[in-house]
């Protein structure tokens, strides 16, 4: 009976199912609680979903593969938190469709950069990181600057959002490009409905030119928010994830 292995090492092909199936049934094991358990990501007050020119902003940043060099993961260890701030939350990342946590880091983690810097800072980081961090190897953006953010589908996107399990409602997708265009405007008549929609988000114009949005807003407005949900002052987490 113990020699039976002897079949699987002598035909190859057959070895390879065997392996394929060994790997989708631990596969279905590990992943399939996760889309019925409650449990699975602790929920957190604050977290809410991208607003219409955030969740733009996002988009931008995975099209231009800043998650290749920049992750979006603070580990619970000594010197990550230190020099970042509180380990991340699995919270954090429940809207994110793909997740940002990235797997290498030739620049420092964003997990926590909202409000670390303010939108000039980045603006000029984006069109010139070296003129701002002279040791950078990042490459310029600086075609952000004078992009016009394009966003007549923006109610679609929210849309495809909803559709893998952001709770956007039917009135967030409706008012999808009013909400982009108030964020960007304070004195906006929209203003109310859009911080009602979207409590404590940012709304200035981010990339210091109120004529047009451009990519650089919706860049710097993501930028802005990210780490910026969850009120760690207030935090506790549950007994088991202490």
């Amino acid at each position: 009976m113990l020699n039976r292995h002897e079949i699987l090492e002598k035909h190859g092909l057959l070895l390879t199912v065997a392996i394929l199936l060994v790997v989708a049934v631990g596969g279905v094991v590990e992943i399939a609680p996760l889309f019925y358990l409650k449990s699975t990501i602790e929920k957190v007050d604050g977290v809410r979903p991208y607003t219409p020119l955030e969740l733009a902003g996002r988009d931008i940043y995975v099209r231009e593969g800043c998650y290749v060099c920049h992750s979006q993961q603070i580990r619970p260890l000594r010197d990550e938190v230190e020099r970042y701030g509180h380990y991340s939350l699995a919270a954090e990342s429940m809207y994110d469709h793909p997740f940002q946590w990235g797997s290498k880091r030739s620049g420092p983690d964003l997990a926590r950069v909202g409000g670390k810097y303010s939108d000039a800072w980045q603006r000029q980081h984006l069109i010139d990181p070296r003129s701002v961090v002279p040791e950078s190897i990042m490459p310029p953006y600086d075609a952000l600057d004078r992009t016009p953010l394009s966003y007549a589908d923006i109610a679609k996107r929210l849309k495809a959002n909803r559709a893998v399990g952001v709770p956007y409602t039917d009135e967030d997708i409706e008012f999808a490009k009013k909400d982009l265009e108030a964020q960007v405007n304070p004195f906006s008549d929209d203003y109310d409905a859009f911080m009602k929609r979207y409590p404590k988000a940012n709304v200035r114009d981010f990339d210091g030119n109120p004529s047009e949005i451009t990519e650089m807003d919706a860049l710097i407005a993501y930028l802005q928010v990210l780490g910026t949900m969850v009120d760690f002052k207030t935090y506790e987490p549950k007994e088991n994830d202490r």
